[in-house]
């Protein structure tokens, strides 16, 4: 197959996640016959200094002609003053919602072999097998704002239609899993929330009635992720939420460094990134870890190009990787030699090729 894939880099670690990302697949492409055109495109903060825009108009017609848009982290503290009037993350939200991508699906698996990176006990950790589909286009990141000198406001809005989506797409999911769908809110206090649950109840009972719907409050929901994370199967949430849940359910893997994220629309083009952050701290020590960004392209390859084999056979070597010790300093058990971002791509690398 042919396909045109757009390659944001970004800023902070980005780029060096990113490189690992496209080596696993090229080689993906190399060993299955597949050819793919990777253009890598100004974005975040970098196409700020460079073009005065964190998505020049140029990034963005590629994005929308591409079969599929890949990209690394954006952000740093050099863009981030609080009077500054562009920020990398404008050009983030301004992105979903031009590709028209709603659903962010950030599938949460705690490895066995990691269960000691992680500061739970493992017998909580054990089994933990989730995935949250997050709202991504609409709620208080895209509602009116204002501020004054005498305060300010962001307006959380959703629509009956936003809300029917989202649920399809959980309860979709739900149903090829163990069809067990949370729905999480805050409708003791918000008049959204109050909406979402109503549509997630008609949804899920008119459509779906092999799906069981439970509806959990945030704040419960939490401590629930910690307390008993394998209890849950699919968590579908409004987008606020679902941004601050699922980096808590990160700890559960052992790091940010370890997840990968989908966000689709309703064709088969999707924009795939780690959910860690760009991490300036760490950037340009070649040490950030490159996992994450590799299982990104694997949902890029099943999601977007149709390929669930390729994308199977990326996860095995991610896993067998992790299983014979390949862990970079995030992860690292103690007194053990971390590996760097292109020794864990490395070893990657060796595993699809045997």
């Amino acid at each position: 197959m042919k396909a045109r894939i757009a390659v944001l880099p970004g800023d902070g670690i980005g780029p060096e996640v990113m490189a690992e990302g496209m080596r696993c697949l090229a080689a993906i492409a190399s060993a299955s016959g597949h050819e793919l055109e990777l253009t890598e495109l100004p974005f975040g903060g970098t196409a700020i200094d460079a073009l005065g825009d964190p998505l020049p108009a140029s990034t963005l017609e590629a994005c929308r002609a591409a079969d599929a848009v890949l990209l690394g982290a954006i952000g740093g503290p050099k863009w981030s003053a609080p009077g500054a009037k562009l920020r990398p993350e404008q050009g983030l939200l301004r992105l979903r919602r031009e590709l028209g991508v709603y659903a962010n699906l950030r599938p949460v698996k705690v490895h066995p072999s990691l269960i000691d990176a992680s500061t739970l006990k493992p017998e909580v950790l054990r089994g933990v097998d989730l995935v949250f589909v997050r709202e991504l286009t609409g709620g208080i990141y895209f509602g009116d704002k204002s501020r004054d000198r005498h305060g300010a406001s962001d307006v959380c809005t959703y629509t009956v239609a936003e809300i029917e989506r989202i649920v399809r797409v959980g309860a979709r999911l739900a149903r090829e899993r163990r069809a067990k769908l949370t729905s999480i809110d805050k409708a003791n206090v918000l008049e959204t929330s109050r909406l979402w649950r109503e549509v997630s109840e008609r949804i899920v009972r008119d459509e779906f009635p092999d799906v069981s719907l439970e509806h959990m409050l945030v704040d419960a929901a939490a401590m629930h992720l910690i307390r008993r994370p394998r209890d849950f199967d699919v968590l579908v949430t409004e987008n606020m939420f679902g941004d601050i849940l699922t980096d808590e359910a990160s700890m559960l893997a052992g790091s940010l460094g370890l997840l990968p994220s989908a966000s689709l629309g309703t064709g088969t083009r999707g924009l795939y990134e780690p959910i860690h952050g760009s991490a300036p701290d760490i950037a340009g020590r070649g040490i950030a870890n490159p996992y994450g960004m590799i299982l990104s392209v694997a949902l890029l390859l099943r999601h977007s190009l149709g390929l669930p084999a390729e994308a199977a056979a990326l996860e095995r070597a991610v896993n067998r990787a992790l299983e014979h010790g390949a862990r970079t300093t995030d992860i690292a058990a103690v007194g053990v030699q971390a590996l760097g971002t292109r020794a864990a791509g490395d070893a990657v690398l060796a595993e699809l090729g045997g």
